[in-house]
């Protein structure tokens, strides 16, 4: 290693050169020395400075300027500042490179800058701009301050290329601060103050209708690309964006971007040239420009189209948007989405936003007055074809079904997909203005499938229409399902028009016919309805077209669910799942296997012969999908939805944890692979921990080679998977529950003990200034753990406790909300009453006593909750089994508030168990009630559409968007004020132990052991507590008989 670093830095740029080139060579003992030459480039002074003279020399063949880029991005990315783990540890490889130098810093700000204006070739330019935004993200504007000046002198010149590459430098400086919130914008206020006085002229001039060159295009592309990086998430503060009469010749220009004629290369017409190959189309500067330009419509559309729901310092602006600037773009957003019906070429990305832009118009009353009189134009002329097929999709469906599965599935697919955009615009319609469109729309697509019934030869029936019908209704299932007038005419529909094609020659009606069963699988089945579709869809399983398949298999998700499916399905269960196995072994599919998922859980009982195997296939296929996850997306997600099949199996066998030994040689693998591996499989840590939970709780013991995963919870807890210690908790709390005695004696390879994994997790994270307080009350619970578990064993380790427990409640004795101190207060119960000498010594040893009792009785008022009474009123009565005489003085005088506040507490508790269970007795059934509504009335046309749930959305977006407080609580995972309620799945052996009993039996102990003293402090109780105190009794003494009655029924049965 040392003698390559010397020959690394014994090179020139000549010889640079020809690492670079030889890197690119068939011939192995070239390349392999080549390669290992240029990835030691970064330990070498001055090196980055070579690579900017490699990449800027034209001469040099185009790979190796390429390859020398690529290598200085690489190099400013690791080498320009230390990188910070989220615990604020460095990462990376070990040993870490050096950090670049400040002379060799400049150098490649200088150079960098200098190489990227000059820079014609476009990857290569990218790779270079994506170079400055990374050293932006570090120096800009601090140690960077020429960079922007420098950037509008260019800017203001008169070469076209060298403009442009200015324009994409200043993209990505705005980009450093795109999403950063209000108060961290500054820097990108000044950007835009500087520099939008020249982009407004020169934006102006490249938009002109006389203006026709890609370069233009080019230009105005990266110009778009700034204004929608300074406004997308706030308007900038002051300058020249800042009134409605400011920013309006922006949307001037953007006006005529939208509107500017792109017509056909055949018609010689400007701007020439236009490509005839769709991709080439798509990428095409022109059309790349009336992307942005529309998309930057729809986002300040959505933001400001609606007063009502506008932040109050743009309130003003919203409502001028929405009366003057949202009507102004409708007209030519009409034109273009105009452009398909009357024969003309647009892309599928233009349409996609311009049909985005239309259903925020429905929204608002006046662009829906000018839509109103062309809504037939609309539906009929723009939505329905863009939602029937296209001859590109019924060949990819023959030729190439894995890629039309994924390209239906895929989560983007509302992001570019105008087919996705006109759904919605479709269902908005008829739920937002329904009385100006249902009837007739409904109408239309009855039409189409009534034609399509009627026509005897096939070769003229139109199957693209019928699919396209069938895709519209289904699309308003949830609406039409929710009205009686339609609800009651729609078994009727599916079994005229859909229960045929499910036996239909082509192939996408089949696969639509399954895809309808899912929408309407809740229609009121008659008669042998429901067990004809379960025969349809069950025989499409083995359809010979995989997408048909793939929705069969997520049809039945959602029949089984429907009143008497499941004795129909249950008879065909081994084939089944035999089935879905068959078809997750052709394709990863998340969908596919969470179908299979609901089937498991549904035929719980019924599961368990099935189980081992179940289990032994789905790890099968967790292990294929993973290996080609990080290719395929699509498989990624699979693999994670079989981890969560398999922790569905184990639920629906955990009444029979004898099963999970027949499935560990499976499962205890496949865990320790997640949990290991420095964090490869972190994308999966969720449901590997999910069961481990299984495995460890249910089982009466943990295998062997299981207790493995707990020194690699710790591993990933402290390298690699911090946030997910909410999650590491319950597995880790079931290890120390299940086998306190192996937990205490285990210890790693390197001698280390578990319990000293446990106690360092928690010191971790109630000392980390980045935890959240939800997760360090979650990791202060396994104090209780270890003390409700390991009683009489862990002497040594209450020093500890106290002394995080008691720092942490020091942190916290002025927060207004409570939850933190409580939840230390839970632990200091457990200790007193795992050892109430030890910890009255601790709390003495520190001087603490009073203030920690004055404060526990105070925020004892405000426990809500079973656990946190529970252990209090545990470790407040453990105190008096102590002789008065060997306690502290503090405590003697406290004993009176101590015995009242446990007396009241317990109280409560018993309040509250009758209180749950008489509720559970007189629970009333609230099923919603089908109003009766009748007709598709929606807003009328002088109204904007409003919605609570959207009204409660933005208003909370409105909250965050101001910084503060709520951000960090927020972003910090913090509840708002809500009660973590993990506790009421907490079980430990103090389960066994009832408060009532407990208290009421300690007490007369400490009657019966020490009367006088005793008698005095009950002179000094008020008659209040008094009163309390023998309700308690009376408690204890009734309950006591209902546990022996209990217990007599119990034995005589």
């Amino acid at each position: 290693m040392v003698s390559l670093i010397k020959e690394v830095s014994n090179m020139d740029v000549e010889s640079l050169h020809v690492a670079l080139q030889q890197s690119f060579s068939p011939d192995a003992s070239l390349r392999d020395p080549a390669e290992e030459l240029v990835k030691n480039l970064k330990y070498v002074q001055g090196s980055t400075t070579m690579l900017i003279q490699v990449a800027a020399e034209k001469q040099v063949q185009y790979e190796v300027r390429q390859a020398a880029a690529i290598q200085l991005k690489n190099i400013c990315k690791e080498c320009w500042a230390e990188r910070l783990s989220f615990q604020g540890t460095p990462i990376g490889q070990t040993p870490r490179p050096p950090l670049l130098t400040p002379n060799d810093k400049a150098l490649v700000r200088t150079g960098l800058v200098e190489t990227l204006l000059a820079e014609p070739e476009k990857s290569i330019r990218d790779i270079l701009a994506e170079t400055l935004h990374s050293i932006a993200i570090n120096d800009f504007p601090q140690n960077w301050p020429e960079l922007l000046p420098n950037l509008i002198a260019v800017i203001q010149s008169n070469d076209p290329l060298r403009v442009h590459n200015a324009l994409l430098a200043l993209r990505k400086l705005c980009k450093r601060f795109e999403y950063k919130s209000k108060d961290q914008r500054g820097p990108l206020n000044d950007i835009v103050n500087q520099s939008f006085q020249l982009l407004l002229p020169l934006a102006q001039r490249l938009s002109l209708p006389t203006e026709h060159s890609l370069e233009a295009a080019l230009m105005l592309k990266q110009i778009l690309k700034i204004f929608w990086s300074s406004t997308q998430f706030y308007l900038p503060v002051g300058g020249p964006l800042s009134s409605p009469e400011a920013i309006q010749p922006w949307f001037d220009i953007i006006q005529a971007v939208v509107s500017k004629p792109l017509p056909e290369a055949s018609t010689g017409l400007e701007p020439r040239g236009q490509p005839t190959d769709i991709a080439e189309r798509n990428a095409w500067p022109w059309w790349k420009v009336k992307k942005w330009a529309v998309q930057i419509m729809s986002r300040l559309f959505s933001r400001y189209g609606m007063p009502g729901y506008a932040e109050d310092e743009v309130k003003d602006f919203a409502k001028h948007f929405s009366v003057n600037v949202a009507p102004q773009f409708l007209g030519p957003v009409c034109e273009t989405l105009n452009l398909r019906p009357s024969g003309q070429f647009c892309t599928d990305r233009v349409v996609h936003l311009c049909l985005a832009y239309v259903d925020l118009a429905v929204e608002l009353a006046p662009t829906y007055k000018m839509l109103k009189p062309h809504l037939d134009f609309l539906l009929y002329k723009v939505v329905f074809p863009t939602l029937c097929l296209t001859t590109d999709d019924i060949e990819l469906f023959t030729s190439d079904p894995h890629e039309f599965i994924h390209r239906q599935s895929s989560p983007l697919a509302d992001f570019y997909d105008p087919r996705m955009s006109a759904i919605t615009l479709l269902t908005d319609l008829v739920k937002s203005r329904g009385k100006d469109v249902t009837t007739q729309l409904l109408a239309f697509l009855t039409d189409c499938l009534n034609r399509f019934a009627a026509t005897e030869d096939d070769a003229q029936k139109n199957y693209i229409e019928k699919d396209g019908a069938l895709l519209a209704i289904g699309s308003l299932s949830e609406y039409l399902l929710s009205k009686k007038k339609y609800s009651s005419q729609l078994e009727g529909l599916l079994v005229t028009h859909v229960f045929g094609d499910f036996n239909s020659k082509v192939g996408f009606l089949r696969c639509r016919a399954c895809w309808m069963l899912q929408k309407f699988s809740k229609v009121l089945w008659t008669g042998e309805n429901l067990k004809t579709v379960i025969h349809l869809v069950l025989q499409r399983l083995g359809d010979e077209c995989l997408p048909v398949q793939i929705e069969a298999s997520k049809a039945l998700r959602f029949l089984i669910e429907v009143e008497t499916a499941e004795d129909t399905l249950l008879q065909f269960l081994p084939h089944l799942l035999s089935e879905y196995f068959r078809i997750m072994t052709e394709i990863g599919n998340d969908e596919v296997v969470a179908a299979l998922q609901v089937i498991i859980d549904r035929f719980g009982d019924h599961i368990e012969p099935h189980a081992v195997a179940l289990v032994m296939q789905l790890s099968n296929s967790f292990s294929q999908y993973c290996a080609i996850g990080e290719e395929d997306d699509d498989a990624a997600m699979a693999a994670a939805q079989c981890l969560e099949c398999i922790a569905t199996v184990l639920k629906g066998t955990c009444g029979r944890p004898e099963l999970y030994a027949n499935m560990e040689p499976n499962l205890v693998p496949l865990v320790l692979q997640i949990l290991g591996n420095d964090g490869e499989y972190i994308e999966y840590l969720e449901y590997a921990l999910d069961i481990l939970t299984f495995l460890t709780y249910f089982p009466t013991q943990i295998a062997t080679n299981l207790w493995e995963a707990l020194p690699l919870i710790y591993l990933a807890f402290d390298q690699w998977a911090f946030d997910y210690l909410n999650m590491m908790v319950p597995p880790l709390e079931n290890f120390i529950g299940k086998d306190p005695d192996y937990f205490l004696q285990a210890t790693t390879p390197d001698g280390l003990k578990y319990i000293d994994l446990i106690f360092t997790i928690v010191a971790k994270t109630v000392a980390e200034e980045r935890s959240s307080e939800s997760e360090c009350r979650k990791a202060l619970s396994l104090y209780m753990t270890v003390l409700h578990n390991c009683k009489g064993k862990i002497d040594t380790y209450i020093p500890l406790i106290n002394e995080i427990a008691l720092a942490k409640l020091g942190q916290q004795v002025s927060s207004e909300i409570p939850l933190t101190r409580i939840a230390i207060f839970q632990v200091l119960g457990s200790s007193l009453f795992y050892n109430p000498v030890l910890q009255l010594t601790e709390f003495e040893k520190r001087g603490a006593t009073q203030q920690v009792f004055q404060q526990w009785m105070k925020d004892s008022e405000k426990m809500e909750r079973w656990l946190p009474r529970k252990l209090t009123v545990l470790g407040l009565t453990s105190i008096l089994q102590i002789p008065t005489s060997a306690m502290p003085p503090n405590v003697q005088q406290l004993l009176p508030t101590l015995i009242a506040h446990s007396v009241k507490l317990t109280l409560l508790i018993k309040e509250e168990e009758e209180r749950v269970f008489v509720d559970d007795f007189d629970d009333d059934d609230d099923d919603v009630v089908d109003d009766e509504e009748s007709d598709d009335e929606g807003f009328d046309e002088n109204e904007d559409v409003s919605s609570k749930a959207d009204e409660a959305y933005l208003d909370a977006l409105n909250k965050l968007s101001g910084g503060g407080n709520e951000v960090t609580q927020f972003l910090a995972g913090e509840s708002w004020g809500d009660d973590d309620d993990y506790e009421d799945d907490y079980s430990s052996p103090l389960d066994k132990v009832d408060q009532l009993y407990y208290l009421e039996e300690t007490l007369k102990g400490a009657f019966q052991r020490e009367p006088d003293a005793y008698n005095q402090i009950q002179a000094s109780l008020g008659p209040e507590t008094v009163d309390l105190c023998q309700k308690m009794f009376q408690a204890a003494d009734k309950q006591r008989v209902v546990d022996q009655e209990q217990a007599k029924q119990l034995k005589g049965g």
